[in-house]
């Protein structure tokens, strides 16, 4: 059986994509410069970027720490 998706995590990783696109235009990175520094591969982090897919959340603290910036504001919508 496949993975159900709920509407609310549809929503939540939008937001989260944008919040992450917001946070590294203003730490002037290029996706992958930002993609070096999680160590994930740069068509995931676009993935992440448009809401497409979500991440974990040991990801998220990968992001957290690349962006300079503390894991709960990277869900401040």
């Amino acid at each position: 059986m496949g993975r159900k998706i709920y509407k609310y995590d549809k929503v939540l990783a939008r937001k989260f994509g944008q919040k992450i696109v917001q946070l590294r235009k203003n730490a002037n990175f290029t996706q992958e410069e930002l993609a070096f520094k999680v160590n994930i591969s740069t068509s995931y982090l676009s993935a992440i970027e448009r809401g497409i897919t979500d991440t974990t959340i040991s990801t998220a603290k990968r992001f957290a720490k690349a962006l300079n910036t503390e894991l709960a504001k990277l869900f401040e919508f």
